[in-house]
């Protein structure tokens, strides 16, 4: 279900010169500058660690605290989305700081990976890899692990400042130590991942130089529907626990399964699961995973726990939509069609990126692994430049789902519109949502419609009285 604000992952790094000097083929003093960069950006991430541990572990007693006087949820009369003065201060001060650090994140990836390859790091990394070993897939799982631990590393300030903002601010009780070791396997899955898929696009750019865009678009496809049916049962269960819902929730099964029988469809009970969310976050959601046979719906506890069944099942009801009205599926169209596009587009730019300065990054040509950071770069704007498109079919597929819950759910409980905006006002104090973000913010950034905007929508959606009648559930 989420929030309005896309979360702030941090996915470019820093790399620290101390100078621009060329490489005259001296591979041992420039493996040295490497390593010392590792060693004090890794010194430097410690320190930042310790400093703000402190403030955590204030949070946490406090969230603790919170929990232990936890009181039976209660529906809250809406007539729009409005905060007390005291958080909305907070969600004010949280919204300026995720606004900053977007708007750093946006223009960070780009300018650092030009001063990766200013540096010439990549031709030293794969210099590296091919004095160890002339098998390709050897020389790739050399190369890719140390470049991409080289930008994990470097980049850890940036992520540990945005685990703090979170316990600051009282939306994550995640320990550091749990927090790290979640950073540590997150790095080990896309080693996992990244090493095959290096390898392969680069055999594939070798073997077809001109048509490589082609066929490694037409290889991501079976890929990405792999990745998400293997999610929910390999991957998701790497960093959270999940439950039966039946288990833990009986009661709330059986209302949900009223709610599937009335959309005619039916969701088997071991499809339905909850997520142990609490131990992490203090915050709500619930979502739809998976495809085939491991497609499923699941609940984080914390919203099972402090919104009230019908409130929970409007959620329900919210994530019940993008499960009949295809979603998944159509994400997957939406990706097949963009990713074409963006394929083909990004072989133009990578090069004319490397007709101007290939030979002065030391990069022999686009089949050069080398040239990895040329392609991430492009990867980069290409995103920067499509990521409304992306953000506005999120937000259309999010208030299509909000419109089948609100229908499904009519006329199982009273005022269900009432209490979709009950639900929705929880979820902006829980998250801190900011009541009037900028709309270019919103526009450019948002995957959901912002909550003032759902909550005014739910309160005033009654096409029971039109003649066209509802718009899913007839």
């Amino acid at each position: 279900m989420g929030s309005g604000r896309r979360s702030f992952r941090t996915t470019a790094f820093l790399l620290n010169s101390g100078g621009s000097e060329r490489y005259h083929g001296r591979r041992e003093s420039w493996l040295k500058a490497i390593a010392s960069r590792l060693v004090l950006s890794a010194f430097v991430a410690l320190l930042f660690s310790l400093a703000v541990t402190k403030a955590a572990a204030v949070t946490q007693a406090q969230s603790t605290a919170q929990s232990q006087t936890h009181q039976p949820p209660r529906e809250l009369k809406v007539t729009e989305y409005s905060l007390p003065p005291d958080k909305l201060a907070k969600a004010e001060a949280l919204y300026k700081t995720r606004t900053v650090l977007y708007l750093v994140e946006m223009v960070f990836g780009i300018v650092v990976l030009c001063v990766l390859l200013k540096l010439r790091v990549a031709p030293v990394l794969r210099d590296l890899a091919e004095h160890a070993s002339r098998n390709r897939f050897l020389q790739a799982l050399i190369f890719v692990p140390l470049l991409t631990l080289l930008i994990a590393v470097v980049s850890l300030p940036i992520e540990i400042y945005g685990h703090h903002i979170s316990l600051a601010y009282g939306l994550s009780v995640q320990g550091w130590g749990s927090w790290a070791a979640d950073w540590c396997k997150a790095q080990g899955v896309s080693l996992i991942l990244l090493v095959p898929t290096v390898f392969a696009l680069f055999w594939i750019i070798r073997q077809s130089p001109r048509r490589w865009w082609l066929y490694f678009w037409l290889l991501t496809l079976p890929f990405a529907v792999l990745l998400i049916f293997v999610a929910p049962v390999i991957l998701d269960p790497i960093f959270n626990t999940f439950t039966p819902l039946e288990k833990t929730q009986p009661l709330l099964v059986s209302e949900i399964e009223k709610v599937a029988q009335r959309g005619g469809i039916s969701i088997p009970r071991d499809r339905m699961f909850e997520m142990k969310a609490r131990e992490k976050v203090t915050t709500y959601n619930a979502y739809v995973t998976g495809i085939g046979a491991t497609k499923r719906v699941v609940v984080w506890d914390n919203t099972s726990r402090d919104l009230t069944i019908p409130e929970t099942l409007f959620v329900f009801g919210h994530e019940m939509g993008h499960y009949v009205l295809n979603h998944i599926y159509k994400g997957l169209a939406f990706f097949a069609a963009t990713s074409l596009f963006g394929f083909w587009l990004g072989r133009h730019v990578v090069l004319a990126l490397l007709a101007r300065w290939g030979e002065q990054w030391h990069i022999r040509g686009i089949n050069d692994v080398a040239a990895l950071p040329v392609l991430m770069l492009t990867l980069s704007l290409l995103t920067l430049a499509g990521e409304p498109i992306g953000s506005a079919f999120s937000r259309h597929l999010e208030h299509q789902a909000d419109i089948y819950g609100l229908e499904i759910t009519h006329g199982l409980f009273p005022n269900n519109g009432e209490v979709a905006a009950s639900s929705f006002q929880k979820l902006g104090e829980k998250s801190y949502d900011y009541p009037t973000p900028n709309r270019v913010l919103v526009f450019w950034s948002y995957s959901h419609p912002t909550i003032t905007d759902r909550i005014r929508f739910s309160l005033h959606y009654d096409p029971w009285d039109t003649l066209a009648g509802p718009k899913y559930v007839k």
